[in-house]
C-alpha cells in the first residue's frame, strides 16, 4: 500500500468527527490485575456530530485547553512572530484546484471552517513516555521492568512488621533483623516480579505485545497492549502467574526442610514459602482485576462465545468480592481465623487491618470497573476508521495570506489546509492551534505556510487504516495533524489528533 503521497489535487476527507466529551482515556491495567487497553483513542459514533468551533474569520482566537504533556507530541510553538508590517503583494492570490468531495460524500458549502476550540491538539500519546512508572530496572526478554515509587513505602512497611517479628524470633540478632527483613522485602519482590514474568512469557508466546511489567504498592502489572485470541489462551495467560507463585512456595518449602527452621534461612525461607501462598490464593479468586477473574471470564466467554459477557461477569463477581473483603477481612482478623489472637477491643491492629482491607476491596472495585471500560474500548475499537474522522482540506500554496486561505477552505466546507507546492504536491500542514493564536486582523498579512507543519513519512497514514492499525501508526509517529492519502497517494484530506481523542472518550461513555 502506498501511503507517501505524491501529486494529485487534495480529495476533501469527512468533515465528521465526535464531540468533545473529554480529554483523557482511562489508564491501562495489567495482567497481574486484567489485561490493558491499547493507550490510544478510540472511535465512536463518528458520522452523526461535528464539532463545533468559531470560525477563524470571524472572531477572536478561541481558547485553549488543556495543557501538553511530555508525550513525545509534536511541539506547539505558538502563533508566528509577528515581524512583518507590510501586506504581501498579491493583486490576484494564487488559483487552487478546488476541492472534491469524497466519492458518495456531498459537499458542506454551508459548513464554515471551524475549529474544535481545543487549542493545541495532542497526540495519542505513547504509554511508556506518558506513564514510565518509576525507576527502570532491566529489560528481561526485552521488556522493561519498572519500580514505581510507592514499592519503597511497602519496603520500608515490610522491614518494619517483618523485622520485628524475626527480633521475637531471633532476639540475638537485635538490629540486624531489620537488615534481614529488608532483604526478605526485596526477595518478595523478586518472587512477584517471576509471576510477572510467567504472565509475560505466556503472552509473548502467544505474540501478544507486552509493554512493560511495574513492581507496585500492592504486587505487580503486566500491560499486555493486545487481547487473547481464545478463551483458551486467555485461561493460560492468566493461570500461569498464580501456578508459578504456588511452585516458588513448593521450593522454599523443599529450601525449609534442608535447614534449620529457627535461623535466619529458615525463618526467610518460611516467610517466602507463606508469602508466595497468599500470593497465589489471593489471586486465583474469580473476580476481576485478578488472574481468577480473567480465568472466569475466559470459561464465560467459552461458554457463552461472547468475551464482552464473560468480562461482565468476571467484573461484577470482582466488585462483589470487594465488598467481601471490606467486610469479611477485619472480621475474620478480629475473630482470629487467620492465625492471630482473637480480640475483642477495638485497638490500633483492629485500625490497620480495616485500613488495609479498605485498601484492596478500592482497588478490586476499580479494576473491576476498569475491566468493563477496557472491555467497552475493545468493542468499539473497529469502529475507529480514518476515512470517516478525516477532515476535509483545501490545498494552498506557501504564500497565500492566511484570511483568503481560511475564506477558500469556508467557501469549500472544509475545515483543514494543506500547504502545497507549485506542482501541487503537499509539503506541510497548517496547524490547527497556530490558526487559532493569529489574531483576525492579522491574517491578511500572515502567510499560511508559516504556520505550517513539514509532512514527514509518518505523518502520511492510509485512509483504509482502522482499529488498532490506525492507533499504531499514530503512535508511531506524534504529532497535532496527518495527511490522509488513498492508496494512489490522492489526499483524502487531513486528520486531527483532537478528533481522534474525542472519539475516543464518546466510544467509552457509550454503553456496549
Amino acid at each position: 500500500m502506498d501511503v507517501s503521497g505524491g501529486r494529485g489535487q487534495p480529495r476533501p476527507g469527512n468533515d465528521e468527527s465526535a464531540e468533545h466529551t473529554g480529554p483523557e482515556a482511562p489508564a491501562p491495567g495489567g495482567t497481574g490485575d486484567a489485561p490493558t487497553a491499547p493507550s490510544a483513542p478510540t472511535p465512536a459514533d463518528a458520522k452523526d456530530a461535528r464539532p463545533e468551533g468559531p470560525t477563524p474569520d470571524a472572531g477572536a482566537p478561541a481558547p485553549e485547553s488543556g495543557t501538553p504533556q511530555d508525550t513525545g507530541a509534536a511541539p506547539d510553538h505558538g502563533p508566528p512572530a509577528h515581524g512583518r508590517d507590510r501586506a504581501p503583494e498579491h493583486p490576484e492570490p494564487p488559483a487552487d484546484r478546488p476541492a472534491r468531495a469524497p466519492a458518495g460524500r456531498p459537499e458542506h458549502p454551508d459548513h464554515p471552517f471551524a475549529h474544535s476550540g481545543s487549542g493545541k491538539g495532542q497526540a495519542p500519546q505513547r504509554p511508556e513516555e506518558r506513564r514510565r512508572g518509576g525507576l527502570l530496572m532491566g529489560r528481561p526478554f526485552g521488556v522493561p521492568v519498572y519500580v514505581a515509587p510507592s514499592w519503597f513505602l511497602v519496603a520500608i512497611l515490610i522491614t518494619w512488621v517483618f523485622g520485628g517479628q524475626i527480633d521475637r524470633v531471633l532476639p540475638e540478632l537485635g538490629a540486624a533483623s531489620y537488615l534481614v527483613s529488608l532483604f526478605f522485602a526485596v526477595a518478595f519482590y523478586a518472587s512477584v516480579l517471576v509471576h510477572e514474568l510467567a504472565h509475560t512469557l505466556a503472552a509473548l508466546r502467544f505474540k501478544l505485545p507486552v509493554r512493560r511489567i511495574q513492581l507496585q504498592f500492592f504486587g505487580g502489572v503486566s500491560e499486555i497492549e493486545k487481547e487473547a485470541e481464545t478463551p483458551g489462551r486467555e485461561f493460560v495467560l492468566a493461570f500461569v502467574g498464580p501456578l508459578l507463585s504456588l511452585v516458588l512456595a513448593g521450593l522454599f518449602y523443599l529450601g525449609l526442610l534442608a535447614v534449620d527452621p529457627s535461623s535466619v534461612p529458615g525463618v526467610l525461607l518460611a516467610g517466602l514459602m507463606v508469602s508466595n501462598l497468599i500470593v497465589a490464593a489471593f489471586n486465583l479468586l474469580p473476580g476481576l482485576p485478578l488472574d481468577g477473574g480473567r480465568m472466569l471470564r475466559a470459561v464465560v466467554w467459552a461458554i457463552t462465545g461472547k468475551p464482552m459477557t464473560g468480562t461482565v461477569a468476571a467484573a461484577w463477581v470482582g466488585r462483589a468480592l470487594a465488598v467481601c473483603v471490606l467486610i469479611g477481612l477485619p472480621l475474620l482478623t478480629q475473630s482470629g481465623a487467620l492465625g492471630s489472637d482473637a480480640v475483642d477491643n477495638v485497638g490500633m491492629d483492629t485500625v490497620l487491618d480495616a485500613l488495609l482491607a479498605a485498601i484492596l476491596a478500592a482497588i478490586i472495585w476499580t479494576g473491576a470497573g476498569n475491566s468493563l471500560r477496557m472491555a467497552r474500548l475493545r468493542e468499539h475499537l473497529p469502529e475507529l476508521r480514518a476515512r470517516t474522522l478525516t477532515r476535509r482540506a483545501v490545498p494552498v500554496e506557501s504564500d497565500t495570506p492566511l484570511s483568503e486561505a481560511l475564506r477558500r477552505a469556508n467557501a469549500a466546507g472544509a475545515r483543514a489546509l494543506v500547504v502545497v507546492d507549485a506542482d501541487g504536491v503537499p509539503v506541510s500542514l497548517v496547524r490547527e492551534a497556530a490558526i487559532v493564536g493569529v489574531p483576525e486582523h492579522r491574517r491578511p498579512w500572515v502567510p499560511a505556510g508559516t504556520l505550517a507543519q513539514d509532512i514527514t513519512d509518518g505523518m502520511r497514514v492510509s485512509a483504509e487504516l482502522a482499529g488498532e492499525e490506525l492507533l499504531d501508526a499514530l503512535r508511531a509517529t506524534p504529532a497535532t495533524e496527518y495527511l490522509v492519502v488513498e492508496e494512489t497517494g490522492e489526499i483524502y484530506g487531513v486528520l486531527s489528533a483532537a478528533d481522534v481523542e474525542r472519539a475516543f472518550v464518546k466510544a467509552m461513555a457509550r454503553p456496549s
